[in-house]
């Protein structure tokens, strides 16, 4: 069993709170981590969506490429090879999937069509289905998090995640040698308001707690919940993002499905003039520093993830 809380969002999705929005607030100011369960997302989909990937993934490489992300454009959608993504400078040891709301193409940045294999047909219908199903969970969750804050439960919704930006990732961790120094992903922090994780059967994911580090394992059932920068932001650091990280030392291959629900593209996050109590930054940051919209800041971010792509796209 995991160390972090592990809470039942049912009576959020049933138009009720009770006592759940405290429970939100006692994790968000802890660990800033908690499990979600009761959380009404079809366990059918879910398993729709693991073999579709497993699928995927099997593909060789050179298949798998005719829907590299530099074939994405500025929707910046698309499969990156072991290496190709960037957390702190340094490459991770994971390839994976970029995916996003399913949008005509544009001049905007990260937003525009998908890119799915034609190998694996059943893979568009899974996403798709799931990132709607995501985005509700999504807005249910925040909905815990206002109230939690003594704000109107419709605050999020109706203001900031009105037209949230959804992103989500599909990774594959291969497995990495216990005495290497091979990060699936190295210590960071999310970008946004709220991160949605699923989780296969085998471990990797750790947190950076008060207490120190310690896994976040497998909860049959369950979806990993944390909260980003922009949250962070948002509060003073009242609710702080916390960091974390990924080593699969499981002797498999490993799978996750990070969905990221953040706020409108447009949207200005200003800090909630009220909210006190909040910590330093593990990093020294000083999130408030930042104005201008959210589509601003998160193309700033990802465009360190993937520097050459930036060039090849934006520049």
């Amino acid at each position: 069993m995991s160390e972090l809380p592990v809470i039942d969002i049912a009576p959020l999705l049933s138009g009720t709170a009770g006592d759940v929005p405290d429970q939100i607030g006692a994790a968000c100011r802890t660990s800033g981590f908690f499990y979600v369960t009761g959380h009404g997302v079809p366990p059918a989909l879910i398993e729709r969506l693991d073999a579709a990937a497993r699928a995927f993934f099997e593909l060789p490489t050179e298949v798998k490429n005719e829907i590299s992300m530099e074939r994405g454009g500025r929707a910046w959608r698309g499969f990156f090879p072991v290496g190709g993504e960037l957390t702190s400078g340094r490459p991770d040891l994971k390839e994976g999937v970029y995916f996003g709301a399913e949008r005509p193409p544009g001049g905007t940045p990260l937003q525009g069509p998908n890119l799915f294999p034609a190998q694996v047909p059943e893979l568009r219908e899974a996403v798709l289905a799931y990132i709607e199903a995501l985005t509700g969970l999504g807005q249910a969750v925040m909905r815990g998090i206002a109230l939690s804050l003594d704000l109107p439960g419709d605050y999020f919704s109706a203001g900031y995640t009105a037209d949230p930006t959804v992103l989500f990732r599909i990774f594959h961790y291969p497995p990495s040698e216990p005495d290497t120094d091979g990060w699936g992903v190295g210590e960071h922090t999310d970008y946004g308001l709220l991160t949605l994780l699923l989780q296969d059967a085998n471990g990797g994911l750790q947190v950076h707690t008060p207490g120190g580090w310690i896994s976040a394992p497998p909860v049959p059932g369950t979806f990993v919940c944390n909260i980003g920068d922009m949250l962070d932001k948002l509060t003073g650091g009242l609710y702080s993002s916390t960091p974390h990280r990924v080593r699969n030392l499981s002797g498999n291959e490993r799978l996750s499905f990070p969905f990221f629900f953040d706020p409108g593209w447009d949207s200005e996050v200003p800090p909630l003039p009220y909210t006190e109590g909040g910590r330093a930054r593990w990093d020294g940051q000083d999130l408030r520093a930042f104005t201008g919209t959210y589509g601003e800041y998160l193309l700033g971010k990802v465009s360190k993830v993937f520097p050459q792509l930036r060039a090849d796209v934006l520049d």
